[in-house]
């Protein structure tokens, strides 16, 4: 449900009090995540490395928004999605979504070694 909080005003991203376009990225990321997350084997997830989007329908406070993803393709750790968002009207926008498998261990490793540099 879109909230005064998430509208562009309250985030910082324009003026006009209807869904922000980060907030709509962000559901799309939830829900690319959340298309693969059950999949994975323990110990391992998937972070968000590229995201192609664009956002063509304004969506007022008030109306339900909902994000969509569909797994396209999966090339060795990387992962593919068509992705999309809806209010109660329209399509608010649609693309493409990538996500990479990392083995959480080691990846939270390389990152405390960034500190260390």
């Amino acid at each position: 449900m879109v909230g005064e909080e998430h509208t562009a005003p309250s985030i910082g991203s324009g003026m006009v009090h209807v869904l922000a376009t980060p907030v709509m990225i962000n559901l799309i990321e939830a829900a690319a995540l959340d298309a693969v997350e059950g999949l994975l084997p323990a110990g391992y997830q998937s972070l968000g490395t590229h995201l192609d989007v664009r956002h063509v329908a304004a969506t007022p406070v008030g109306m339900r928004v909902v994000a969509s993803a569909e797994v396209t393709g999966v090339d060795g750790r990387l992962i593919s999605s068509r992705v999309e968002a809806r209010d109660e009207r329209d399509l608010i926008g649609d693309g493409t979504h990538q996500r990479v498998v990392v083995n959480v261990a080691k990846f939270d490793e390389r990152v405390k070694r960034k500190l260390t540099r």
